[in-house]
């Protein structure tokens, strides 16, 4: 089933760049919006895929370390806690974009094939956190809706500006929080 058109982009631009994307499209098969959107779409999926990797290298960092697994539950939330202050517009785009209009990135980003690597250092750590008998052995969904909550869900109200303190001043108690729900 064909997805209904209902919106509408539109914005100016010089003549040069128009006439080279028009002979861009021409050249692609494609008509000057189908090519746009088809270019705008590849990006989109470039970009989720590189801010995934860019978290993944971080919780790869965390996973390595020879600590407990709550404190690396409090490094993971402080990271990405540092991440949605210092580098806002990534995560805000990875949680606002991708996770709530999935719908958007089909075509080669089905399922969480975009945020893979995120997905695969998430699951070392929960894999590792059982191995240690730290964390209860449980399903994989389960735990990272968990996780994933807690972070996005402080993530979505430091960007509502509705939290009366500092995101990073929630760093302990959601880290406890998680870190009591998760354990064995």
């Amino acid at each position: 089933m064909l997805a209904v058109k209902d919106a509408r982009i539109e914005f100016k631009t010089t003549a040069e760049i128009k006439e080279l994307l028009q002979k861009a499209a021409t050249f692609s098969g494609m008509d000057l919006s189908s090519f746009l959107i088809s270019v705008a779409t590849q990006k989109a999926k470039e970009i989720i895929k590189y801010t995934s990797q860019v978290l993944a290298d971080e919780i790869e960092r965390v996973n390595k370390k020879d600590i407990s697994t709550k404190e690396k539950i409090k490094e993971i939330v402080t990271l990405y806690f540092q991440m949605a202050e210092k580098k806002p517009e990534m995560i805000e785009y990875f949680l606002r974009v991708y996770l709530s209009n999935r719908e958007v990135f089909n075509d080669g980003c089905e399922g969480m094939l975009c945020i893979s690597g995120f997905i695969t250092e998430i699951m070392v750590f929960f894999n590792n956190g059982v191995d240690s008998g730290e964390l209860k052995n449980q399903d994989f969904f389960s735990a990272f809706g968990l996780f994933m909550g807690y972070l996005g869900g402080m993530v979505f109200l430091k960007g509502e500006a509705v939290l009366p303190k500092k995101i990073e001043e929630y760093i302990d108690d959601i880290s406890e929080n998680i870190y009591n729900a998760l354990k064995a």
